[in-house]
């Protein structure tokens, strides 16, 4: 018997799966989470209902399967945060989710150190990363108990373990990313005590036992929601990218075995630690995607997101810069705001639509084209994933702007399958992490329509709508 239970416990759901040694799901349950959006900024959730979420997906599936497992794996949220008493476990705020933008003003005490601070840990200064948030919530919220990350508080629920594993970590910026321990210096920066912290472990070694789910069994791997999708694409040599198209959209490129700093405004970052061995990654975020979609529904513009597809062809030189919730990576600007520019009387709602639609490829565009010039060299292709990915119309500009192939990937659960790929590996399943994952074959590949000097005619056209929504940053 060596089924696995993959637990992806995620800031609208928590999904779970039984997977079979030859990847096939066995069963499957799914609880929603429910993050409160406060008119400050804030992205809060009840950290009880997020522990709950977890049992119950994960007992569901298994009741589904009606057949045991031999080890689990859990991904989180990464960069969302809540205080709780170590002894007890008890919550002692709510948990400050990884969108939460109130922790800007943090940011902005510390912008004399963010030089310093990417040198150390690899990340920009910027609030979406667990250290502001961290010392953001001790100044509005508690000074009891310890903060961390979400899914030391879960891992320790399950087993009593007090860990984190090394990808999350380096989503804090309190990592020193060459050293692989806390920085002193960041923790000091933050006002963090790093005897608060948990310890580091790989992403596939044994983490403790849990219970939770009926029959004790052993966690063998953890590691963030987005590392796991990564993985799970197989990007498994440096060059190789997998974007993400959820409520934001996420791009990361695996750069290998040195942990480079980039030169060009993403964050750097731990892939995953298997073994002895660290890969590390760069990653470039647009903070707004599937959420603008979900704008244009709530404008009444859109009845759904299937009608992406049903849009213009051409945004008749309409440009939107998708930065209805700040501009990320690599520009940073928290408090940036959205942006149409070429509006005129002739504007069609089509050609609005379309605008969104071209304005998303072009961000995540840019983020390839910023990877590039970190890399030294192009991307030749693009993974894509997440649920924005269902749109042919999304999925075809891209492949125009990038000039590369796009293989969508065939299942809507990778971050699940990722994780079960590792805790395979840390359960002693599998010999390798290509054995682990097995292969894959793209459910379809959207090679480039236009030629290269169109592709770069809008991005240009693009980046110089981006100038504008800089200009109305504070």
């Amino acid at each position: 018997m060596s089924n696995v239970l993959a637990i992806d416990q995620g800031p609208a759901a928590t999904k779970a799966l039984v997977l079979a040694p030859d990847g096939r799901v066995l069963g499957a349950g799914e609880a929603p989470v429910r993050p409160a959006f406060l008119p400050d900024g804030g992205v809060e959730q009840d950290p009880e209902a997020l522990w709950t979420s977890v049992v119950d997906a994960g007992r569901a599936a298994l009741a589904a399967a009606r057949e045991p497992v031999a080890a689990v794996g859990l991904s989180s949220q990464g960069e969302t945060v809540l205080a709780w008493d170590r002894a007890t476990g008890r919550p002692l705020s709510q948990a400050v989710s990884r969108q939460d933008r109130r922790a800007a003003a943090v940011c902005e005490t510390l912008v004399a150190d963010a030089d310093r601070l990417q040198e150390i840990t690899g990340l920009p200064l910027d609030p979406r990363f667990a250290a502001p948030k961290m010392r953001w919530l001790r100044a509005h919220a508690t000074r009891e108990g310890i903060v961390t990350t979400s899914d030391a508080w879960l891992l320790h629920r399950l087993t009593g373990a007090f860990t984190t594993d090394a990808a999350t970590a380096s989503r804090t910026m309190l990592l020193d990313l060459g050293a692989g321990r806390w920085s002193l210096e960041a923790c000091d920066a933050f006002d963090v005590d790093p005897g608060d912290l948990p310890a580091i472990a790989g992403n596939v070694e044994p983490l403790g036992e849990t219970d939770a789910f009926g029959r004790r069994v052993p966690v063998t791997a953890a590691i963030v929601d987005a590392q796991a999708a990564l993985f799970a694409a197989g990007c498994l040599a440096p060059g190789e990218a997998r974007c993400t198209y959820g409520s934001g959209a996420l791009l990361l490129a695996n750069i290998g075995s040195e942990p480079r700093r980039s030169t060009a405004g993403l964050a750097a970052c731990v892939a995953w630690r298997l073994g002895g061995a660290t890969t590390f990654c760069l990653d470039g975020q647009t903070d707004t995607a599937g959420a603008a979609v979900a704008w244009l529904q709530d404008l009444g513009l859109l009845a759904a997101p299937d009608d992406l597809d049903r849009a213009a062809s051409d945004a008749g030189g309409v440009e939107f810069v998708p930065a209805l919730a700040g501009l990320g990576a690599p520009f940073w600007k928290p408090r940036a705001r959205g942006v149409f520019t070429g509006l005129s009387l002739s504007t069609s709602r089509a050609q609005v639509v379309r605008a969104v639609v071209d304005g998303i490829a072009a961000q995540v565009a840019w983020l390839a084209r910023t990877v590039a010039w970190d890399l030294g060299r192009p991307l030749v292709r693009l993974r894509a994933g997440g649920g924005l990915a269902r749109s042919r119309a999304l999925l075809q500009a891209q492949a125009d702007l990038l000039q590369a192939p796009v293989d969508l990937y065939p299942s809507p659960d990778a971050t699940a399958l990722g994780v079960a790929a590792l805790a395979r590996l840390g359960a002693g399943m599998a010999a390798s992490p290509a054995e682990a994952l097995g292969p894959w074959t793209p459910s379809v590949t959207f090679e480039p329509a236009i030629d290269g000097a169109a592709a770069e005619e809008r991005l240009r056209a693009w980046r110089r709508a981006v100038e504008a929504t800089m200009d109305l940053a504070p």
